[in-house]
C-alpha cells in the first residue's frame, strides 16, 4: 500500500512502479519524459517503509543531499512493503500567453451569439470567449495543456498511444477535452453567461494536438513517413466530442500543412497576413518544437525542428515551466549574480528565458568555449573571481547561480541547450538556402508562441538561435495560433484563405537536405554570439 502524506489516498497497488500507480489514481506529479527516466522530474521523498534499490539513472539527477534525504524518482522506485510517500513538487500556476496580433479583416459571417477560439498547444491551452455580433472578447481562460501527465512534448505522447493502443488514444482524447471544458466553466463561471449561446467553437493546433482532440490516432505521426490520417479542414458537432455545450454548436477544426506544420502554424501566417506582404519574411514558432516558415516574393517553404523541450526548462537539471519562483534572467558580473524571478519569491529553478539569459552571460564572460564546454578551473588566473562558481560534482562539471538554494546547470544542461539551439539554427539556414536567399536580404523576422514571446531579441541571438545579423529585424507578435482562430470565428473567408494557404506552404523534411548534418553539427558551436 502507498500512502501519500497529509492527505487520504492509499494505493493499494505495489505491482507497478510508484509512478504508474499515482498516474493510475489520477495522483499527477511533474512528469516530463512520462515515466522513461530521462527528466529526473519526478521526485517523492520516502518517509516510511521499504523500497527497491537506487538505481544508477536516479544517482545522475539527485544530489547526494537529496539522496541522503530519501528522495527518489518516482518512475524508478518500487514499493517492496507499505510505504509512505510525500510529493515534492508541487503544481503551481504557471504564465500563459493569451495577446496576439491580429490582421485587418472583415466580418462576414454575422451571428447573433457567442463563440470560443481555441487554441490547444503542446504546453499550454487558451480559451478566448467572442461576442460573434461585433468581435468583441467578452472573456479569456488559459492552462498547461493537462495531457502533460502523458509527456511534455508530442513524442512522448505519441509513444504513449503506441505502448497503450486504443486505450492511451482514448485516454489523451479525455485530458485535452476535460482540459478546454474547465477552461469554459470557468469562463461561464466568470461571467455568468449562457453556455446555450455559445454557437460556434475554432480549434487551432498543432497536427498532433488535433489527432488527439479528434481522438484520431497520431501513432503514425511519430514514425517514418510521418503520415497524418488527415491534414484537411473538419467541422465536427462539438458536444458529441465531448465539449460542455449545446446540441448545435459547430466545431471548426482549421486545416494543417503536413505532420509537422499544424493549423498553429497556418493561422500564424494568415494572422500575421505574411501571404500578402512583400519582401522576405522569416516566422519562427519556438516551443518544444520550432516551426519556420520563409515567405520570399515567389513562394512559402517551411520545416520544423525538434528543438526539444529543453528550452521549456524541462530536461534540465534545475529546469522548471514559466511559474512564480523561476527564474527569467540573470546578469553576471565576475563572481556577482543578479536574478529576476517570476513573481518575486525564492528561486527555485530555471524557466526556458532563465536558461537562455545564463547561458549569454556565461558566453559573453567567456565562462562558456565556443564549443559549448564550460571552462576547467585551471584555465583561469589564480585570481581570475570566474572560476569561484565552476565545481566539479560527482565528476560532473557544474556551474553554481545560487548556492543558498542550490541552484546550477551543469555540462549536460549546456549540451542539451546547443542541440536546441542548433535545430532552430539550422533550419533557418536550409531555409534560405532552399530559396537561394541571403540573410542580408530578410526584411522582417516575427517570432510567435508561448516561448518566444518571453525572450528578448539580445538573448535569442545571444546564444546562438538566430544570427546576430538579423537582431534589429525580429518583431513579436504574441499567440498568433489563436488569433487565426478568432478570426476565422467571424469570417467564412478566412477559412478558405487559410485552407488555400495550408496548400501552398511548401514542408521541407530537413533530414533530407543537402549538407544538414554539417550544417547542425557546425550550428552547435556558439560561434558569433559575443556582445
Amino acid at each position: 500500500m502507498i500512502n501519500i502524506k497529509n492527505s487520504n489516498i492509499s494505493i493499494n497497488d505495489n505491482n507497478k512502479n510508484i509512478l504508474e500507480a499515482l498516474i493510475e489514481n489520477k495522483i499527477y506529479i511533474n512528469n516530463s519524459c512520462n515515466g522513461k527516466g530521462t527528466c529526473g522530474k519526478c521526485k517523492i521523498k520516502i518517509l516510511k517503509g521499504k523500497i527497491s534499490n537506487i538505481t544508477e539513472t536516479e544517482k545522475s539527477f539527485l544530489t547526494k543531499n537529496e539522496i541522503d534525504n530519501n528522495i527518489r524518482l518516482a518512475c524508478m522506485t518500487r514499493a517492496i512493503s507499505d510505504i509512505e510517500i510525500e510529493i515534492v513538487e508541487k503544481e503551481k500556476k504557471a504564465v500563459v500567453l493569451t495577446d496576439s496580433f491580429v490582421k485587418n479583416f472583415v466580418k462576414d459571417d454575422i451571428i447573433d451569439g457567442l463563440g470560443l477560439a481555441i487554441d490547444i498547444g503542446t504546453t499550454t491551452v487558451v480559451v478566448e470567449l467572442i461576442d460573434l455580433l461585433n468581435g468583441n472578447e467578452i472573456s479569456n481562460s488559459a492552462t498547461i495543456n493537462t495531457q502533460k501527465k502523458y509527456g511534455l512534448d508530442v513524442l512522448t505522447r505519441i509513444t504513449y498511444e503506441n505502448e497503450n493502443g486504443e486505450e492511451g488514444i482514448k485516454s489523451l482524447q479525455i485530458a485535452i477535452i476535460e482540459c478546454i471544458n474547465s477552461l469554459i466553466i470557468n469562463i461561464v463561471n466568470k461571467t455568468n453567461i449562457d453556455i446555450n449561446k455559445i454557437k460556434k467553437i475554432v480549434i487551432s493546433s498543432n497536427c498532433t494536438m488535433m489527432h488527439m482532440f479528434l481522438g484520431i490516432d497520431a501513432r503514425n505521426i511519430g514514425r517514418y513517413p510521418y503520415t497524418p490520417v488527415f491534414t484537411e479542414t473538419k467541422i465536427i458537432n462539438a458536444k458529441k466530442i465531448g465539449l460542455k455545450v449545446n446540441d448545435e454548436c459547430i466545431c471548426i477544426c482549421l486545416p494543417h500543412v503536413s505532420s509537422f506544420i499544424g493549423a498553429d502554424i497556418v493561422s500564424g501566417v494568415y494572422a500575421c497576413d505574411i501571404q500578402n506582404k512583400k519582401g522576405n519574411i522569416l516566422f519562427v514558432d519556438i516551443g518544444t518544437n520550432a516551426e519556420i516558415v520563409l515567405k520570399t516574393n515567389n513562394e512559402m517553404v517551411s520545416c520544423s525542428c525538434a528543438a526539444g523541450p529543453a528550452l521549456e526548462g524541462m530536461n534540465i537539471t534545475k529546469g522548471m515551466r514559466a511559474e512564480a519562483g523561476a527564474i527569467e534572467d540573470v546578469k553576471i558580473f565576475g563572481d556577482e549574480i543578479k536574478l529576476k524571478i517570476i513573481g518575486n519569491e525564492k528561486p527555485e529553478g530555471l524557466c526556458g528565458s532563465g536558461i537562455l539569459a545564463l547561458i549569454k552571460e556565461m558566453i559573453r564572460n567567456g565562462i562558456i568555449k565556443k564549443n559549448g564546454a564550460i571552462m576547467k578551473i585551471e584555465e583561469f588566473d589564480k585570481n581570475d573571481e570566474r572560476k569561484n562558481r565552476i565545481k566539479i560534482v560527482d565528476n560532473r562539471k557544474e556551474y553554481i547561480l545560487d548556492y543558498e538554494n542550490n541552484i546550477n546547470i551543469t555540462q549536460s544542461d549546456i549540451r542539451q541547450i546547443q542541440l536546441a539551439k542548433a535545430a532552430i539554427l539550422s533550419g533557418f539556414t536550409q531555409l534560405l538556402n532552399a530559396t537561394k536567399t541571403d540573410m542580408k536580404q530578410l526584411d522582417k523576422i516575427l517570432i510567435a508562441g508561448q516561448f518566444g514571446a518571453h525572450l528578448p531579441a539580445s538573448d535569442i541571438v545571444g546564444v546562438g538561435i538566430l544570427p546576430k545579423e538579423v537582431e534589429s529585424k525580429i518583431e513579436y507578435v504574441g499567440n498568433v495560433s489563436k488569433a487565426g482562430a478568432y478570426i476565422t470565428l467571424m469570417s467564412k473567408k478566412a477559412l478558405k484563405e487559410m485552407e488555400e494557404i495550408s496548400k501552398k506552404i511548401k514542408y521541407i523534411e530537413l533530414a533530407d537536405t543537402e549538407n544538414y548534418e554539417k550544417i547542425f553539427v557546425k550550428s552547435m558551436e556558439f560561434s558569433n554570439c559575443e556582445d
